[in-house]
């Protein structure tokens, strides 16, 4: 990964023709999903994988996400996808990620997640067994020189609106 690509590596693909809508380029939907199997990535590294949330009937959900598109990605473009966790508690992880053209190295998107760990079982938020915790405080542990993303905690507004609530 080049040192213009900010995140640590968790996933890649390619776009596939069944993800280009009437524009030509990437629909959103599928970005959304591009960032969900970056998630799925993520979470392997943190332990959540399918073993340990059929035998400790615990899994995550997102209660919060956006996404902020900045470059079209086309049919057959080859991207990465790469995470920062920015805050995490007992219960809660605080994401963030990014979606870059894998040749030309520009970002296409970024998505930001509020994930939280969850008991199947009650469907109560519950806290991270120890190995979970500990897999995230290494994983932003790592991280812990990079900046805080600008795009982070972004309020869609307009500056100077015809109508406004």
């Amino acid at each position: 990964m080049t040192s213009s690509m900010l995140g640590t590596r968790i996933s890649e693909g390619a776009v596939r023709a069944e993800w280009i809508d009437v524009n030509q380029h990437m629909n959103v939907a599928y970005y959304v999903l591009a960032f969900d199997l970056g998630i799925d990535a993520l979470w392997d590294r943190f332990g959540i994988t399918d073993e340990y949330i059929g035998t400790a009937r615990c899994s995550t959900f997102a209660v919060e996400s956006h996404v902020l598109f900045q470059r079209e990605l086309h049919e057959a473009d080859a991207y990465i996808v790469t995470a920062q966790v920015l805050a995490f508690d007992e219960k809660r992880v605080h994401q963030f990620q990014r979606i870059y053209h894998a040749e030309k190295h520009f970002l296409a998107a970024t998505a930001e997640w509020m994930n939280l760990h969850v008991s199947l079982e009650t469907r109560r938020v519950c806290p991270w067994p120890a190995s979970v915790l500990g897999r995230i405080s290494r994983f932003a542990g790592v991280q812990a020189g990079q900046s805080r993303p600008a795009e982070a905690g972004k309020q869609m507004s307009i500056p100077k609106p015809l109508y406004s609530l």
